[in-house]
C-alpha cells in the first residue's frame, strides 16, 4: 500500500482538525497517509525553530507538511524553491519534499476564495476592513482582491506589517485597492464598511477572546471569521447577534487541506466529503 508521512509546525495546534481530515480522505483512495502535529509549545522551542523542524522533517522522510501560526512567514528562508502564490504572499503553509528538495506553497488562497464564494456568494464587496496582517492575513487579502473587494482596508497591531502588505497589494492590484489603518481606527474604519473579515489568532483554543469590542457589530455587516477552532468563536457569536450575516473558518479549513492533500499525494481529494468529514469533527469539542 502507498504510505505518506506528513504533519504539521506551528504554535497550540492540539485542536487541529487536519491530522484526521487528511487520514481520512487517504482512507477513501486506499492509501495510508499518517498525519503528525510539531507543536512548538509543546515541544519548548520558539517560533524562529521551524526551519529545523523542517530540516528534520526532511531527514526522517516526511512528504510533505503543513505550516501554521507563527510560521509561515519565518519558515521561507528555509526553503530550497517558492511556488508563484507563495513567493507572491510572502507566507506559505504547505511544504512538499520532492528530490530533496523543499518547496513551500500557500493553499489559504484558494482555500479563503472558494469559502467565501460558497458561504457569502452574493455578499458586497465594495469596501472591506481586515483584521490581521500576518501569513493568513497575507493570504485572505489576496483572495479578497482577487475575488474583486474594492477597497481593502488592513489593520494589524503591528502598523508597519499592515503597511508593507498594503504596500505590496497596491502595486499587484492597483492604487486603492489596498490601504492599511491603525488599530485604535477600527471604529471608524468599519462604520460604512460592507464586511469585515478576521484573521489574527485571537478566538482560538489557545488564544480565546474578541479581536474588538462587540458594539462596532451591527446589521448590514457581514463577518468572515479564518479561525475554525472552536467553529464558533466569540467573534461569531457575537456577529451572529448583531445580525450580521456569518461565515465561519470551516469551508476555508477544508478547502485548504483539499489543495494541500492534492500537493502531499498528487491524488484528487473529494472535497464533498471533506465537507462532510468536516461538519462530524467540528461536532466535537475541542
Amino acid at each position: 500500500m502507498t504510505s505518506y508521512l506528513t504533519g504539521l509546525i506551528g504554535s497550540g495546534i492540539g485542536p487541529s482538525l487536519s491530522p484526521a481530515l487528511h487520514e481520512h480522505e487517504a482512507d477513501r483512495h486506499g492509501v495510508r497517509l499518517v498525519y503528525r502535529t510539531l507543536d512548538i509549545e509543546v515541544l519548548g522551542v520558539a517560533p524562529e525553530a521551524v526551519g529545523d523542524l523542517v530540516h528534520a522533517a526532511r531527514r526522517l522522510g516526511f512528504d510533505g507538511l503543513n505550516i501554521t501560526h507563527p510560521c509561515k512567514q519565518l519558515v521561507i528562508p528555509h526553503l530550497d524553491e517558492l511556488a508563484p502564490e507563495a513567493a507572491e504572499l510572502g507566507a506559505v503553509n504547505t511544504v512538499v519534499f520532492r528530490d530533496g528538495r523543499a518547496i513551500g506553497h500557500n493553499t489559504d488562497v484558494t482555500g479563503f476564495a472558494q469559502s467565501f464564494a460558497r458561504g457569502l456568494p452574493d455578499a458586497p464587496t465594495g469596501d472591506v476592513v481586515q483584521l490581521g496582517a500576518g501569513g493568513a492575513g497575507a493570504a485572505v487579502a489576496h483572495a479578497l482582491l482577487n475575488l474583486g473587494v474594492d477597497r481593502l482596508t488592513l489593520l494589524d497591531t503591528d502598523p508597519a506589517r499592515a503597511a508593507a502588505l498594503a504596500e505590496a497589494l497596491a502595486g499587484r492590484f492597483g492604487p486603492g485597492r489596498a490601504l492599511s489603518a491603525a488599530a485604535d481606527e477600527v471604529a471608524d474604519r468599519l462604520a460604512d464598511a460592507d464586511g469585515l473579515v478576521h484573521a489574527t489568532p485571537t478566538g482560538m483554543s489557545a488564544h480565546p477572546g474578541l479581536p474588538l469590542p462587540a458594539a462596532l457589530l451591527r446589521p448590514g455587516l457581514w463577518v468572515a471569521e479564518v479561525v475554525y477552532r472552536p467553529l464558533e468563536t466569540e467573534l461569531f457569536d457575537a456577529a451572529r447577534a448583531a445580525g450580521c450575516r456569518t461565515l465561519d473558518g470551516g469551508g476555508m479549513a477544508v478547502f485548504q487541506a483539499a489543495d494541500a492533500f492534492r500537493l502531499f499525494t498528487g491524488l484528487e481529494p473529494h472535497t464533498e466529503r471533506m465537507l462532510a468529514d468536516f461538519a462530524d469533527l467540528a461536532a466535537t469539542p475541542a
